[in-house]
This record gives C-alpha cells, structure tokens and sequence, in this order.
C-alpha cells in the first residue's frame, strides 16, 4: 500500500451557541482523505490557532500519517519546553486528526482500533443546577425521568455562586449578595444540606455527583469530603487544585468519599503520582489539554492497572469531535466509569454532522469509520467568534473583600 502523507494542516474557528470551538483539519494527499481533531482550549483559542499554523503544520506536512506514535513523540519535544494547555491542544487536534483518518482508511471505528468494544454504549451524567434545593431537585428529577442514572447537582445561593460571572467592577464587586461573589464558608455548610435533601427526595438509586472546582481552602476541603461522606456521592470533584495534590492523602485518611480529578491537568508529573498512589478513584482529563487521543489511551492503561477509572471532562467547550474521542476510548476501555455530558444544541449539531446521539441515559456510537464526526465548514463559517473585550478568559470569581478566588 503506498504510503499516505500530510498534504496540509487546517484550523478551524467556529463557535455556535457562542462557545468558542478549534478544530484542526490534516488533508492528506490522497483525494478526499482527512482527518478532524479537537484542540479546543476555550480561554486561549487564538493562541493553539496560531501554535498549530506556525509550528505544528510545518513540522507535519510530508509525514507518513499512518506513524501516529513517531509524530507525537517527535512534535511533543519538537518545543523543548512542553506540557503546557496551548502546546498540549494544538498537538491534540493533529493527533485525534490523525486517528481519524486510520480509522477512515481502515473503513472502521477508532473503537475497533483499539481491541473493540467493552460495552454497548457509554454511560454519562448531566448537570442539575439551580439556585434553590428545589429548583436542584426538580431538574434532578427531570434527567431521571428521561432515563439518566447519573447528576452532577451544584446549588447557587446569595454569596455563592456555583461558577461566577462576570460583572462590573468598582464597589459592587465587593457585595456579597451578587452571584459573581464567592463564600467558603457558606459553601461548606450549604452543600451537605443539599446532599440531605436530595437523598431523602430521589432515594438511594440515582447516582448524584458534585464539583467543588477547587474554589475553597485545603482544610475546607478535607472537612466537606467527610461531610458528604453519609450521602454516598459517586464523586465529589476537583476538591483541590493540581497545586494542592499533597492534600488528597488526608482526605483519604478520613473518609470513603470517592474523589474525581484532573480537568485542570496537563503534564503527566501532575496526575501519574496520584494515580500510583490510589489517591483518587476517577481520573477527570480534559483529553486535549493532556496532548490528545495517544496520551489520553496510555492514561487509561495505567489507570487500569492502578484500580482507578476514567470520567473525562466532556463539557460543552469541548467540540463534537473532542466529545466522539471520548466516547471511542470509554467505549474501547475496561476501567470506564462514567463520561461527562454536554447536551448540543441544534446549531452546533448541524454544524457537526455525525455528533453521537444520546438516550436511555447513555452516549451512542454511530459506527461509521473514523470518529463518525464531520465538520461543515460552510455553516461553521456562520458562527464566527463573538466579540469580546476578555477574548474568552475565564470569569473573574472574588470572595466577599474582593480577593480573586481561583477556579
């Protein structure tokens, strides 16, 4: 079989529902041949733009494509400084391009790739949020009535916000009763009464989730984990932050909680230390902020051998293409345990063709070769980056005297 090469590397831009999506394109020589990846890095798109047009496309064009291995080996140190989210996501979407096509030329699904699957469909969870417990409940009760077994349920209260916004600044952002502020302390005691309550309103046979986004002090942290412990969550996720790792052995230590981590990750110095010494029970890897489809399956691999499971990040800036990848790996994968979801509009849909569908509470593949994801540039041209001043930055989140809280 005649060798297949790179002919060009694309990048495209495109944001439906105003969500900021970067998709590369590798054309290979041979007509009509391609592959999409995802590099979707929402607060810094222009920057993994212009890393793969300047770096990346160059050092790809004329490479055999069918030597995935050898080209991310070659172009993870090609920078000599590495791991970082910019670098990791441009490398990502050439990579996941690339395994696009090896699944297209093989006329199968990456899954098949990879040893076949291991089960059916991929299980996901939803997000229920609300500013009340009831307003929590009902939604809750919603998803579970329309076959999902698994919410994630965050509650927003004066002083508390779930995830902050943005607001003007000057004096009002130094009041506590505006959402874009930020409580630990009302956190604390708020989230185990929501728990209570759920409890007692769904019962024991849905799963329940929660993100603390690593928004609240160490010791904070390890006194909430064991007060949610009664409350039997699947998960309580992102207690700390990477910077806080060490944090996670006193929680251990303390409570049965099961801990899910990873989002913010990006080098393997970060998440390899924490696995190997079973301090979490669910890895949370943003797939493209890790380097893509080649590091996310060792990952998988050596989480396998450590009794650790996988529950990738899957929000919705993470493209169509970013969400297929997923599900291909959970699909193919025996430590699997459970994807996050993001529910696609139309819009984004109709420009992502192929984007799986979900029912009975689960992802579905639609076995077409490749990811089975394609990409219609006409209609992506129609949804053009929105204009904004903070160029997608991440929300400013203060405590009540204005101190900047990190997500």
């Amino acid at each position: 079989m005649p060798v297949i090469r790179i002919r060009d590397v694309q990048v495209i831009l495109t944001a439906p529902n105003g969500i900021r999506l970067v998709v590369v394109k590798v054309i290979t020589d041979q007509p009509g041949l391609y592959g999409l990846g995802c590099a979707t890095f929402t607060q810094r798109p222009l920057a993994v733009a212009a890393a793969v047009e300047h770096y990346l496309k160059p050092f790809a064009i004329g490479r055999d494509v069918s030597r995935i291995e050898d080209f991310y080996q070659a172009a993870y140190v090609s920078s000599y400084w590495r791991s970082g989210p910019v670098l990791n996501n441009a490398l990502s979407g050439v990579d996941e391009a690339l395994w696009d096509i090896k699944g297209k030329v093989a006329g199968l699904p990456v899954y098949q790739l990879l040893g076949g699957k291991c089960r059916e469909a991929v299980p996901v969870y939803v997000h229920a949020s609300g500013d009340t417990f009831a307003e929590v409940e009902e939604r809750a009760r919603a998803y579970v009535e329309q076959g999902f077994r698994h919410v994630r349920c965050q509650v927003g209260i004066s002083g508390m916000s779930t995830y902050g916004s943005r607001g003007p600044g000057g004096m009002a952002a130094l009041d506590p009763t505006q959402t874009r502020t930020w409580e630990p302390t009302a956190y604390v005691h708020t989230v185990p009464r929501l728990f209570d309550h759920l409890r007692l309103a769904l019962g024991d046979d849905v799963e329940l989730l929660h993100d603390v986004h690593e928004r609240i002090p160490p010791i904070l942290g390890v006194w909430l984990a064991k007060a949610l412990e009664p409350y039997r969550l699947f998960f309580l996720e992102d207690l700390f932050a990477p910077e806080d790792n060490a944090y996670f052995a006193q929680v251990r230590q303390q409570c049965a909680t099961p801990l899910a981590m990873g989002e913010l990750y990006v080098n393997r110095a970060e998440y390899v230390p924490m696995i190997q010494q079973r301090l979490i029970d669910f890895i949370r890897v943003h797939i493209s902020d890790i380097g893509g489809f080649s590091m996310a399956r060792k990952l998988a691999a050596f989480c396998e051998f450590m009794g650790v499971r996988t529950a990738f990040h899957g929000p919705g800036d993470v493209s169509p293409v970013g969400h297929a990848a997923n599900m291909h790996l959970d699909l193919a994968i025996p430590n699997f345990g459970i994807q996050e979801l993001a529910l696609f509009r139309d819009e984004t849909r109709e420009v992502f063709p192929g984007t799986p569908e979900v029912h009975h509470g689960c992802m579905w593949p639609n076995n077409r070769p490749g990811w089975g994801v394609e990409l219609d540039e006409a209609l992506a041209a129609r949804y053009p980056f929105p204009e904004d001043r903070y160029n997608g930055a991440w929300p400013e989140v203060r405590a009540w005297d204005g101190t900047v809280i990190q997500p």
